[in-house]
C-alpha cells in the first residue's frame, strides 16, 4: 500500500493495523484469518529505519496484532501495493498463480506478502529461508507443495528439480507410458528484477532526519497510548505509570487483551527509543538491547556464530536453533527479546535457554539501576513477590559466552513442526571440571511444566561433583521426577507425557553429551548408537513429481480438457483482488452482527436482560427467538435443528441471541453487557461413553448385514476383539462463517451474500424463518474462502438470524463470526469410537466381522444420520467380507452439532477397518500388506449392499503404488535402519482407497445451468455449483469451450446466484463437476445445434460472425442445461440398493521418522496413485489429491480437538488447535494419476477426486504406527496395542514405552478432574 503519506491526528490506540486497512482505507485484499497472528493471512510488509545502523529494513508482520500507532514513521506495503491484474503481477503473485499454488485462494495475499518480504531481503533465497517466511502461514487447501514449489524458482541453485520444463517431460521409464509431469513451465515466468521494486517513501526519510523526534501521545476510548523517545523518559512515564505494560510487537499483550480479555489504561511503546536497540560485545558476552526483535537476535547471533570461535558460541548455537521454531516469521520480526523474557510465558522457547546459559537482565528505573540473574528467581516471581522493583525497565541482557569444558542444549516438542508452542521445552548446560567427566557446575530448565519456566534446583545440587555415567542418569532422573512436579488437573493436560518428557530430554542431554565430551576416560558402559532423535533444525530439500497421462496428439490447442489449466480466479486471488463476502464495501447504515452463546452445556434460561446491551454505545437493537416472524424450527432433510436457543441451551457455544451495532466492536462489546439466568439441567451429556452409558441417541440408527456372522464365527480359526477412538476435526478453513444481507427498501425482497456451499437450501431456510416465498430471497456466491462441508447447514443458520435482523432493523447487517466463534459454534467432523469382532483363518483371510460404530452427533441430528449412512455401508472399505455384520448409532450429546466434513464418514469408518486388519496381521505373524492383498476386492465385487463394482482399479493403483514407491526394498531399509538404530525408528505403511461417489438420496445428484452467448461472441455461463478452491468453475468453463468450440477466454462466471439457476443442490460429495458439468454441456449442445446451420453456411467464418448471424435471423442465444444425475437408492430394511454411481480407487505409501523418546515424527516421503478417471484438468486434480492429503495427515496425526468435562472448548483457534503447516508435509511427496482409465459414468470419462484422497494421509498414521511396533518388539511388548487417532506426539512417546515411561507416576483418574477429555 503506497497511498502517499497518511496522516491521523487522533487514533484509538486499540485500533489494529487489519481493521484499519479494510475498513477505514477500503485496503480489503489483506485477510482476517484467526485475529491472533497464528494464520498468516494478514501478513503485511512493514519498511522502516533502523534505530541505530539506520539502514532502511524490509520484514514481513501480521496486521491483526499491529497497533497503527505503532507506524508512525514506516511504510506499510500490502499485497495491493505490489501488483495486479489491470497493471502488472509481481513474480512472486505470477508465480503462485501459474504453479498452481492458490486454490480458495483467501491465504494467498498473506503468503505472497510473506515471500514477497523476504525477497526484498534475500532475491535469491535458499530452501531454508523459504520454509522460515512461510512457516508462519497457513493453507487449508493445496498441501503446500505448489507454494514451495514456485518459490523455489527464485533459489540461486539450478538442479533438476527447479528446471521442471525440461526434466519433467514424458515420461518413458516409469510404470507407465505417455506420462508427463510438467504442471508448469517455468520459461514462462516474468523474471524478478529487485531494481524496480518500491522504494522507501522519501518524506520518510527526510521526516527522520529533519525532524527532532517529539513523544506522542494518544488516547483512545479506554486506552492512552505513549511513545518516548529517550530513555529518560521511558523511565519517567514508568515511575508516573508503574504498572503500564512496555510494548514493541504487541505480540503478547494483544493476543491477552484479545482471548482474555486483560484492559491496561496505559501503553508505553518503545519502539522508538534508541538505547534499547543496542548491541554491545563485552568480555563476559554480547548484551542486546531488549526492544530488539526475535529476528534481530537471530541476526546477531548468527554473526557471533560467525566471527567468534565455536567454543564461545555454544548459547548462542542452542538459542538459533530455538529461534527457529519459536513462532512463525511474522511474529519474530515484531516481537521483542526484552518482551519475551517479562512475559516470562510458561512455554517459552528462550527463557529456559537464558537461565540455564546464565544470562543477566540489566534493569534500571529513576532510583538507578542493578543487573539480576536471569534465574528461576526472576521466573518463579509473583505480584506479591516481585523481583521487579516498581518502575523499572529490562534496558538489556547479557548472553555470556560458554567455555571450553561447557555443553549446552535445547529440547522442545510441540504439535507440529513449526508455528507450535511447546509442550514442554527444556535448556541444559554442564561445565565439566578440565579433562575430566566430574560435573563442575550444571543448570537444567523446563518450560511448559509451570506458571513459568522452572529450575530442577534439587537435581543441579544432586549431580555436581559426580562423573557423567549411568548411575547419575539414574539418579538424575528420579530426582527429576520428584522436584518437577505437575498436578494430573494441570493446564493443558497431557500431564504423564510432560512428565516423561522431562526425563526423556534428560536422557537426550546425556547422550549429546556423551558424544561431545573432549576425549576423557568415561565412565559410562551405556552403548551409544548415535541417534538421539529425529528433530533437526535443518529442513531437507524438497523433492516431488507429478504424473498425469498427456493428451491425445490430434487434440486442438484450443481444447484444454485433460491439460493443466490455472484455477480461473489464480491471477485475482494472488493479487488479493477476488473478492470474498467481507471485503464487499458496506453500504450505508449497515449494522453488524455479534452472538451471544452459551457457556453451559444443558442448562434452563430463566430470564434474558437486554437492558443494558441496549443501552451500550452505537448499540442499534438485539434479536431473540421471539423476534423471528416465523419459526424457529428447521428442518434439514429430515431431521429438525432451531436457530436460537429459546427456554434452554443444549451446548456450550447455542445462540442465544444477537446484537446488532454501528460497528462490529460496538456489538461484541454490547453481546457482553446481555445478562443472561441459567439454571443447569442434568446429566450434561459430553462424550460418547456418556451417550451409551445413558441410551442417549439420535434415531434412526443404521444397519447392514450379510451372510451370516454367528455361524462363521464357530468355523474360523480365530476370533479377534478390540476398539479404536478417532477424534473429531475442525473445518479450519480460511474464511470464517460470513453473511450479509441485504433487504430491498421496501423489505419485500432480500439479496443475500454468504460463503455458502448450499445457497438454495439458504434461500429455503430464510424464506421459511421469514414466512415469504422463497422467490423474494436471492442468495449469492461470488466465492468461498474454503469450506470442506462446513458451510452448508450452519451457514445457512447463521443467515436466516442475519436476516431476522436485516427485516427487523430494515438495514442491511453483517455478520462474520471471528475464529474463535466459528470454531466454537459450527461443530465439526464427527468423532468416533468402532467396536469390533473379527473372525480369520490362521492364513489371513477374513471370513466374519461383527462391527459397531458410535459417533458423537451432538445436540442436534443435522447432518450426522446421513454421514452414518455412509459409513455404515462403506465400512468393509477395499475388503471382500463374506460374512458381516455393522451397526451404526449416532450419540446424543450436549455438543454442538457435527457436520459433514471432506470424506463425510468415511475416513473414520475405514480407518477402523485398515486398524482392525493390521492387528490380524500381527495375530497371524504377516505383514500388513500380504493381508490386504489376500482380502482386497478384484475384478467385479459385489458390496453387502449389494452393488457390483469394477475394481480392477484397485489393484492396479495398488500394484503400481507398490513398484513406483519401492515399496519392498525401502521396507527392508526400514528394517535395517531399526536395527541400528535404539531411540529413532521408521515405519513404512502402504494403504489402498475404495471411495464411493454420488449422494445416497437421488434427488440430490441432479443440476441446472444457464449459458448465454452475446451479440459479441462472449459466453457468460452459470449453474448451481460453488468455486470454495476446488476448481469448479475452471473445469466448467473448460467443458463449455470444448462444447462450443471456443478459447476459454470467451467464457465468463459471474457468480452462483438462486435468481439464475433455481433449485441448485449442495456443491458437496464430489460431484459437483459431474453434475454440472453434464448440465452445461447440455445448454451448450443446444446452443451448438442451433448455430449449426449458420457455421455450415460459412464454413469459414468466425465465432462472432456466426453469433450475429444468429441474433439478426432471431435465433435464441441463451439455453438452460439440465441433469437427471445419478439414480441412487438403498432400501435399509432389505439392506441393499444402489446407494452410488461409482468409486475413485487409489493407494498410498508413507515412510515417517519417529523420535521414540519424545514423540516427535517427521515424513519422509509419500507416493500416491489416484485413479481419476480421464483428467479434465490434471493440474487441480494433483492439487485437490495432495490438499486432501495433507488435510488428512491433519486429521491422523497433528488435529486435536480438546474439550473440557463441562463440554467447552478449548482449542478456538491456530494457537491452540494445530492444523498442518509447510515443514509438516512429506518431504519427498510423489503423485501419479492412473493412466488408461475410463469412467462412463461422468463427464468426459472423469472422476470426481475433492475427498476421496483424504483418507491416504492415514497412511502416514499405519507408517507411525509401523515404527512405534518396531519399537515395542526391541522392548519385549506386544505389537498389538491401540493408537487412537490422531497419533500425537503424545500418544506415540507413551505407546514407545521404555524404562523412562515406567518412572513415570500415574494418577488415579478418580482423584481428579481432568483438563480435558476425549469425546
Amino acid at each position: 500500500m503506497y497511498k502517499s503519506q497518511i496522516i491521523e491526528q487522533r487514533i484509538d490506540p486499540e485500533t489494529m493495523l487489519l481493521p484499519y486497512l479494510r475498513k477505514q482505507h477500503i485496503l480489503s485484499c489483506t485477510k482476517y484469518g484467526c485475529g491472533e497472528g497464528g494464520c498468516g493471512s494478514c501478513t503485511v510488509m512493514i519498511s522502516t529505519i533502523h534505530p541505530i545502523s539506520k539502514k532502511i529494513i524490509h520484514f514481513s508482520a501480521n496486521a491483526c496484532l499491529l497497533p497503527v500507532c505503532s507506524l508512525h514513521g514506516t511504510a506499510v506495503t500490502t499485497v495491493e501495493g505490489i501488483g495486479s491484474t489491470t497493471t502488472r503481477l509481481h513474480p512472486v503473485q505470477e508465480r503462485i498463480a501459474k504453479a498452481h499454488g492458490s486454490q480458495c485462494g483467501f491465504c494467498s495475499p498473506g503468503i505472497v506478502m510473506s515471500i514477497y518480504a523476504l525477497l526484498r531481503n534475500h532475491p535469491e533465497p535458499t530452501m531454508d529461508q523459504i520454509y522460515e517466511a512461510l512457516g508462519g502461514n497457513l493453507c487449508r487447501c493445496t498441501g503446500y507443495r505448489p507454494i514451495v514449489e514456485s518459490c523455489k524458482t527464485f533459489c540461486k541453485e539450478v538442479n533438476c528439480c527447479q528446471r521442471q520444463e525440461k526434466c519433467n517431460g514424458p515420461i518413458k521409464n516409469g510404470p507407465v507410458e505417455n506420462q508427463i509431469s510438467t504442471l508448469f513451465n517455468k520459461e514462462e515466468f516474468l523474471p524478478l528484477d529487485p531494481s524496480q521494486e518500491l522504494i522507501f517513501p522519501p518524506e520518510l526519510t527526510l521526516m527522520a532526519g529533519k525532524n527532532k523526534p517529539q513523544t506522542m501521545v494518544f488516547q483512545g476510548e479506554k486506552i492512552k497510548w505513549i511513545a518516548p523517545i529517550t530513555l529518560e523518559e521511558l523511565l519517567e512515564l514508568k515511575a508516573q505509570y508503574p504498572k503500564a505494560p512496555i510494548v514493541v510487537g504487541n505480540t503478547s499483550i494483544g493476543i491477552q487483551m484479545k482471548q482474555i480479555g486483560v484492559c491496561y489504561p496505559v501503553f508505553i511503546y518503545v519502539g522508538r527509543i534508541a538505547d534499547l536497540f543496542l548491541v554491545k560485545y563485552t568480555n563476559e558476552g554480547i548484551s542486546v538491547g531488549a526492544a530488539c526483535t526475535l529476528s534481530m537476535l537471530n541476526e546477531i547471533l548468527y554473526d557471533a556464530v560467525s566471527q567468534l570461535p565455536e567454543e564461545k558460541t555454544k548459547i548462542f548455537r542452542v538459542l538459533l536453533q530455538q529461534l527457529k521454531t519459536l513462532a512463525g516469521q511474522q511474529i519474530r520480526n515484531v516481537a521483542s527479546l526484552g518482551g519475551h523474557i517479562i512475559s516470562r510465558n510458561a512455554n517459552s522457547d528462550l527463557n529456559p535457554v537464558l537461565a540455564a546459559g546464565n544470562a543477566s537482565l540489566y534493569l534500571m528505573s529513576k532510583g538507578g539501576s542493578r543487573h539480576i540473574p536471569c534465574n528461576d528467581s526472576y521466573f518463579q516471581s509473583t505480584e506479591k513477590l516481585p523481583v521487579l522493583f516498581p518502575g523499572e525497565v529490562l534496558v538489556s541482557v547479557l548472553i555470556p559466552y560458554s567455555q571450553k569444558w561447557e555443553i549446552v542444549s535445547a529440547f522442545r516438542q510441540s504439535q507440529t513442526k513449526m508455528n507450535s508452542a511447546a509442550i514442554v521445552v527444556s535448556a541444559m548446560r554442564v561445565l565439566f571440571q578440565e579433562n575430566t567427566d566430574l560435573i563442575k557446575d550444571c543448570n537444567i530448565f523446563f518450560g511448559g511444566i509451570g506458571e513459568s519456566t522452572v529450575c530442577a534446583k534439587k537435581t543441579r545440587q544432586g549431580l555436581i561433583g559426580r562423573h557423567w555415567d549411568e548411575e547419575m542418569l539414574s539418579d538424575a532422573c528420579r530426582l527429576v521426577l520428584d522436584e518437577v512436579s505437575l498436578s494430573p488437573a494441570a493446564p493443558g493436560g497431557k500431564v504423564e507425557y510432560k512428565r516423561t518428557l522431562t526425563i526423556s530430554f534428560f536422557f537426550k542431554f546425556y547422550l549429546k553429551v556423551l558424544r561431545e565430551l573432549p576425549s576423557v576416560n568415561c565412565h559410562s558402559p551405556l552403548e551409544i548408537s548415535g541417534d538421539g532423535g529425529v528433530t533437526n533444525s535443518h529442513i531437507a530439500k524438497p523433492s516431488a513429481k507429478q504424473r498425469y497421462q498427456n493428451v491425445k496428439l490430434n487434440q486442438p490447442l484450443q481444447d484444454t480438457i485433460g491439460r493443466p489449466v490455472m484455477h480461473h480466479s489464480a491471477m485475482l486471488q494472488v493479487s488479493g483482488e477476488a473478492v470474498y463476502c467481507d471485503d464487499m464495501a458496506a453500504v450505508e447504515g449497515e449494522l453488524f452482527m455479534a452472538l451471544l452463546t452459551s457457556p453451559r452445556a444443558h442448562a434452563k434460561i430463566l430470564s434474558i436482560d437486554l437492558t443494558e446491551a441496549l443501552n451500550m454505545p452505537g448499540v442499534c437493537d438485539v434479536v431473540t427467538a421471539k423476534d423471528i416472524p416465523d419459526t424457529n424450527e428447521f428442518r434439514f432433510i429430515d431431521w429438525d435443528d432451531c436457530l436460537f436457543a429459546d427456554e434452554k441451551v443444549l451446548c456450550v457455544g447455542d445462540i442465544v441471541c444477537a446484537v446488532l451495532a454501528d460497528t462490529p466492536a460496538h456489538a461484541k462489546q454490547a453481546v457482553n453487557k446481555v445478562n443472561i439466568v441459567y439454571e443447569n439441567i442434568e446429566p450434561a451429556i459430553i462424550t460418547i461413553e456418556d451417550a451409551i452409558r445413558h441410551n442417549s441417541f439420535h434415531t434412526p440408527d443404521k444397519k447392514i448385514q450379510q451372510g451370516n456372522v454367528d455361524e462363521a464365527f464357530k468355523k474360523v480359526d480365530n476370533i479377534h476383539e478390540g476398539e479404536i477412538h478417532i477424534g473429531g476435526q475442525e473445518h479450519f478453513y480460511m474464511e470464517t462463517q460470513s453473511v450479509r444481507v441485504i433487504p430491498s427498501k421496501d423489505n419485500k425482497e432480500m439479496d443475500i451474500y454468504a460463503a455458502s456451499q448450499d445457497p438454495s437450501f439458504m434461500q429455503g431456510l430464510v424464506a421459511s424463518t421469514l414466512g415469504i416465498p422463497s422467490n423474494r430471497i436471492h442468495c449469492h456466491v461470488k466465492r468461498i474462502g474454503g469450506a470442506f462441508g462446513g458451510k452448508i447447514v450452519k451457514t445457512a443458520h447463521l443467515a436466516a438470524i442475519t436476516a431476522v435482523a436485516a427485516r427487523k432493523t430494515k438495514q442491511a447487517v453483517r455478520c462474520i463470526l471471528e475464529r474463535g466463534e466459528d470454531m466454537l459454534i459450527k461443530g465439526g467432523r464427527h468423532p468416533y469410537i468402532g467396536k469390533y469382532k473379527v473372525g480369520y483363518m490362521n492364513d489371513g483371510r477374513i471370513m466374519a466381522a461383527d462391527i459397531n460404530l458410535y459417533s458423537n452427533g451432538g445436540c442436534f441430528t443435522t447432518e450426522s444420520i446421513c454421514i452414518m449412512e455412509l459409513a455404515v455401508l462403506q465400512n468393509t472399505h477395499a475388503y471382500n467380507i463374506p460374512n458381516l455384520k455393522c451397526h451404526g448409532m449416532v450419540c446424543k450429546t450436549n455438543l454442538p452439532s457435527n457436520i459433514a466434513f471432506r470424506g463425510f464418514g468415511f475416513p473414520q469408518s475405514a480407518l477402523i477397518t485398515e486398524a482392525w486388519i493390521e492387528e490380524i496381521a500381527a495375530k497371524c505373524n504377516l505383514p500388513p500388506h500380504k493381508i490386504r492383498e489376500i482380502n482386497m476386492y478384484g475384478n467385479v465385487a459385489m458390496t453387502p449392499y449389494k452393488q457390483e463394482f469394477d475394481t480392477c482399479n484397485l489393484r492396479r493403483c495398488w500394484e503400481e503404488c507398490m513398484e513406483s514407491s519401492q515399496y519392498h526394498d525401502r521396507k527392508e531399509k526400514v528394517t535395517w535402519f531399526n536395527k541400528q538404530n535404539q531411540w529413532t525408528k521408521k515405519g513404512i505403511s502402504i494403504i489402498p482407497l475404495n471411495f464411493p461417489i454420488s449422494y445416497i438420496l437421488s434427488y440430490q445428484n441432479q443440476a441446472a445451468a444457464l449459458v448465454h452467448i452475446y451479440v459479441d461472441g462472449s459466453v457468460l455461463v452459470s449453474h448451481g455449483g460453488t468455486e470454495m478452491g476446488q476448481g469448479i468453475h475452471t473445469k466448467i468453463i473448460q467443458i463449455a469451450s470444448r462444447e462450443l468450440q471456443i478459447p476459454i477466454s470467451y467464457i465468463h462466471i459471474c457468480e452462483t446466484s438462486t435468481a439464475t439457476v433455481p433449485n441448485t443442490l449442495a456443491t458437496a460429495a464430489t460431484i459437483g463437476t459431474d453434475v454440472n458439468g453434464l448440465a452445461v454441456k447440455n445448454a451448450c449442445e443446444k446452443l451448438r445445434g442451433r448455430l449449426e446451420p449458420i457455421v455450415k453456411g460459412n464454413p469459414t467464418g468466425t465465432w462472432e460472425n456466426w453469433v450475429k448471424e444468429a441474433f439478426i435471423q432471431k435465433i435464441s442465444l441463451s439455453a438452460t442445461g439440465y441433469s437427471r444425475g445419478y439414480d441412487t437408492y438403498i432400501d435399509w430394511e432389505k439392506g441393499e440398493g444402489r446407494p452410488f454411481q461409482y468409486c475413485v480407487y487409489g493407494a498410498a505409501c508413507s515412510e515417517v521418522e519417529i523420535d521414540c523418546l519424545t514423540g516427535d515424527h517427521k515424513n519422509i516421503r509419500t507416493d500416491v496413485v489416484m485413479d481419476v478417471g480421464c483428467s479434465i484438468n490434471p493440474a487441480l486434480d494433483v492439487g485437490q489429491i495432495e490438499g486432501a492429503f495433507v488435510q488428512g495427515i491433519g486429521l491422523f496425526t497433528t488435529e486435536e480437538l480438546k474439550y473440557s468435562p463441562e463440554g467447552v472448548l478449548h482449542t478456538r483457534g491456530p494457537g491452540q488447535y494445530k492444523i498442518p503447516t509447510v515443514c509438516d508435509i512429506p518431504q519427498e511427496f510423489n503423485v501419479s494419476l492412473l493412466s488408461s482409465s475410463q469412467n462412463p459414468y461422468a463427464i468426459y470419462s472423469s472422476k470426481g477426486i475433492g475427498e476421496p484422497a483424504l483418507f491416504l494421509g492415514s497412511s502416514v498414521y499405519f507408517a507411525i504406527k509401523d515404527a512405534i511396533v518396531s519399537a515395542r518388539k526391541e522392548r519385549g511388548m506386544s505389537d498389538i496395542f491401540t493408537l487412537n487417532s490422531p497419533a500425537t506426539p503424545e500418544k506415540i512417546r507413551m505407546a514407545c514405552a521404555d524404562q523412562f515411561t515406567k518412572m513415570i507416576p500415574k494418577d488415579n483418574p478418580k482423584s481428579f478432574i481432568p483438563w480435558a477429555i476425549d469425546i
